[in-house]
């Protein structure tokens, strides 16, 4: 059971509810492998209630994969609790409700991502010029756009170009530099050159990829992307307490300055994640440290100060993690080279700047809404059944990060003698041949190495389970080890993205289902008298048929296309 003052009918966001969540393939392609998608078009187009359906199905008509929910709605007056109606699914078309999936990731439902970004851009964007309950003054704070990256863990293929003359970077033919191009290069210990003079394409499978593989240093990048959120919170305090202690030494007093910022996630080709942010410097109240609204920042405090404190803390902020049975040490977690992985530039509100407001918020917004694409590795959440299909210790790049994933995050099986010359790679006993074939052999098509292991019972008593913060890279295998959302903000940087999706479920009540005047006709303090109580229960995902997804999906293409007529005439008109 759900409460709710609002109908579930519009476009309420439910992140996590499809249960899909491989990519799908395009509504063209699904159309080519359906010969019966026109028939059943046609059919749903000639029955008397389809201008109902089509209005019915209008909040999710873009989704890929709609919810489908079953229940009872009821309408309660909030003053005296008296039930005013009672809606049943069973009497709408179908017989269900359909609500957008509301997946942020562009790979598995563009319809949603794009509202997705949306709202992130506009929270982005009020936290840098106001808006939306944020006032116009955050204007005036002092404010960067910092660029934090992951340390090397061995030498990969890049496309590097000097010097842009293309018009559109992200359509770039510009001719790039030699990879990695070394006059006096030489051989690893694996017999691989440690070079490459080809000039890499954008679409070049390489880019990313390790020089050489055997050399390249799995384990660290997968605990440094599973680690990455906790050296995001211990880098806000270092720069928290050096923007203090500026400000003692400046004569301010410390305790009203406060750091605010807003950040996202990038995915890099070498399946390292970085962090862009936007760090804002207010003001606080000793008295009221609890306000809501941001407050001017004290006077001495400038943009160069901020930019200080950030630099000093990407070059301080260390620290080394629990030990591993692998490696009982530790890994040791920081930023990359200050020099090439560390950028702040200042924000400007004003579009003359070198980087505006509009710019960072769209920035931030548009890898909101992507995953692991461009590492090109997509898939669900892994299990030991579906582990194989994507990780192999002598495969592609991602294969071998998933593969050490999967292995730093599970049981380990230690050495059982001098007669084992490394740890068993096996993921469970059921993937060894069973007994009697327990001298050298080949156990099966997952292990390519003979296998010295003399029995079950020797693996079963010798294996051992990390840790718990460890078996968080098997849960986040999937994501290369980042186990973080794509996009984060401190709590005072601007509004939430529940907002942005109540504004928008209250505008679709409003103009959709009551009528704009009558709504806009009734006193403020009359218009939210009634609550929705929702009994409503999941009973599937996606389309029914492939022709009801043609209907609904031609629909939005329609809507959205006559809104950015729209958008186009407003424009004219306001110019």
């Amino acid at each position: 059971m759900t409460v709710s003052t609002l109908t579930v009918v519009p476009e309420a966001h439910a992140s996590g509810t499809a249960p899909y969540a491989e990519p799908i393939p395009t509504l063209l392609a699904q159309l080519a492998r359906s010969p019966y998608a026109d028939d059943t078009a046609l059919e749903r187009a000639a029955r008397p209630d389809y201008p109902h359906w089509l209005a019915h199905v209008r909040p999710a008509a873009g989704c890929a994969r709609p919810i489908r929910l079953h229940g009872t709605i009821d309408r309660i007056e909030v003053d005296t609790g008296r039930l005013l109606s009672t809606v049943s699914t069973a009497d709408m078309p179908d017989g269900v409700i359909y609500k957008p999936c509301g997946n942020r990731r562009a790979a598995v439902c563009p319809s949603c991502s794009e509202t997705y970004r949306r709202d992130v851009f506009h929270v982005m964007r009020a936290g840098l010029a106001g808006g939306d309950g944020i006032p116009d003054s955050v204007a005036h704070h002092p404010g960067v756009f910092a660029t934090f990256t992951a340390p090397s863990f061995g030498e990969v293929h890049t496309r590097y170009v000097r010097r842009h003359t293309c018009r559109v970077r992200r359509y770039c033919d510009c001719r790039p530099e030699p990879c990695y191009a070394r006059r006096n290069a030489n051989r690893c210990r694996h017999g691989r050159l440690i070079a490459c003079f080809a000039r890499h394409g954008g679409a070049d499978r390489r880019l990313g990829s390790p020089l050489c593989p055997d050399c390249y240093d799995y384990p660290g990048q997968a605990v440094w992307n599973i680690q990455s959120g906790e050296l995001w919170r211990r880098t806000t305090i270092t720069i928290s307490r050096h923007l203090r202690r500026t400000a003692r030494s400046l004569g301010i007093d410390p305790d009203r300055v406060k750091l605010e910022y807003g950040k996202g996630a990038e995915m890099q080709r070498r399946a390292a994640v970085h962090f862009h942010a936007v760090i804002r410097l207010d003001g606080a109240d000793p008295a009221d440290p609890d306000a809501i609204l941001p407050l001017p920042p004290p006077a001495g405090l400038n943009v160069g100060d901020l930019a200080d404190a950030i630099r000093h803390a990407a070059t301080t902020v260390a620290f080394v993690t629990d030990p591993h049975p692998t490696r009982p040490g530790g890994w040791a977690i920081g930023w990359g080279d200050i020099d090439k992985g560390i950028d702040v530039q200042p924000i400007s509100v004003h579009a003359d700047g070198p980087i505006t407001a509009d710019d960072v918020a769209g920035y931030i917004a548009k890898y909101a809404t992507k995953s692991t694409e461009d590492t090109g590795h997509v898939s669900a959440r892994l299990t030991p059944q579906t582990i194989d299909i994507y990780a192999d210790p002598d495969g592609t790049h991602t294969q071998r990060l998933v593969d050490a994933c999967w292995r730093l995050g599970g049981p380990r099986w230690p050495l059982h003698g001098p007669t084992c010359a490394r740890v068993c790679r096996h993921r469970s006993c059921a993937e060894i041949a069973s007994p009697p074939a327990w001298h050298p052999t080949l156990c099966g098509p997952v292990c390519a190495r003979t296998c010295r292991h003399r029995s079950c019972a020797e693996i079963r008593v010798a294996t051992t389970t990390p840790a718990k913060p460890w078996q968080r890279l098997r849960l986040w295998a999937h994501q290369l080890g980042f186990g973080g959302h794509p996009f984060t903000k401190s709590r005072r940087y601007s509004v939430t993205l529940t907002v942005k999706r109540q504004q928008r479920v209250t505008w679709r009540r409003r103009t959709l289902h009551t009528g704009p005047e009558a709504e806009s006709s009734k006193p403020p303090e009359q218009q939210d008298t009634v609550l929705v109580v929702n009994f409503l229960q999941f009973v599937g995902s996606g389309w029914h048929t492939t022709g009801d997804a043609l209907l609904a999906n031609t629909s939005a293409a329609m809507a959205r296309e006559h809104q950015r007529v729209a958008r186009e005439q407003l424009t004219e008109l306001a110019a």
